[in-house]
């Protein structure tokens, strides 16, 4: 079985993955990162992990955990099965990786865009040649709640809220409609302009909030909220002989 382990801004998810099925999930803060990963290897036969980091995670942790199997750090000099046409790979982060190649794997010969939407929202797009472009990178919704709140003197911190007209008849709703509808008129948008040129495409939408946005998505999607995680399991079993 593999162990993946994705540090994301907010929080880390882990998972176990026996081939390409998802066996166990698990959701902790970094602090818990050793404990838990001591926890998961004593419960499962992990014979390799990987891990993803979009922060800088202790590298005493890291280090701890390398102890316990032998683990691989997923980064721009990564072997990866598509052709890497990014300006600046480098730069690139490897939760965009991981999706990536994910898409490649699970959708091959197609053209591709994946929509993250988590703490950020990315837009990333291969071809059915494995060629990845690049793509795009905007707020995410919490963080554009929490701009208005922080960059203005009195509009309030609101949450996540779906009004039913999107004319606000007040501030709170108006901040709402601006917030909600404006990302699900951006994806809208973003997802047409690659239809324009590339008719065959294949769209996939993952991420923290892709329950909440995929219920409101009228396009032809695929939600998967683990297609970071099943990315790096690619990517693992990609370099088995590497671990």
């Amino acid at each position: 079985m593999n162990l993946i382990i994705d540090v994301g801004n907010t929080r880390i998810k882990a998972a176990v993955f026996e081939n390409d099925s998802l066996v166990a999930l698990f959701v902790f803060e970094e602090k818990d990162l050793v404990l838990n990963v001591e926890k998961i290897v004593s419960t499962y036969s992990i014979l390799r992990g990987i891990i993803s980091s979009v922060t800088t995670a202790s590298n005493s942790s890291v280090k701890k955990i390398k102890e316990l199997l032998p683990f691989m750090e997923l980064n721009a000099a990564t072997k990866v099965p598509f052709n890497n046409l990014y300006k600046t790979p480098k730069t690139l982060g490897v939760d965009r990786i991981a999706l990536v190649a994910r898409a490649v794997e699970k959708y091959p010969n197609k053209n591709v865009l994946i929509i993250d939407a988590g703490t950020c929202i990315t837009y990333d797009f291969v071809t059915s040649n494995k060629e990845y472009l690049g793509g795009a990178i905007s707020l995410g919704i919490k963080m554009r709640y929490t701009a208005l709140h922080e960059h203005t003197a009195k509009l309030p911190l609101l949450e996540t809220y779906l009004i039913d007209n999107f004319i606000g008849n007040s501030t709170e709703s108006s901040i709402h409609s601006g917030v909600i509808y404006g990302v699900l008129n951006e994806i809208k948008g973003v997802i047409r302009q690659y239809q324009r040129k590339n008719k065959d495409l294949t769209v996939v939408l993952t991420g923290g909030d892709t329950n909440f946005l995929a219920k409101q998505l009228k396009s032809s999607i695929f939600a998967n909220p683990n297609f970071v995680l099943e990315g790096l399991n690619t990517i693992l079993t990609y370099n088995k002989e590497e671990c």
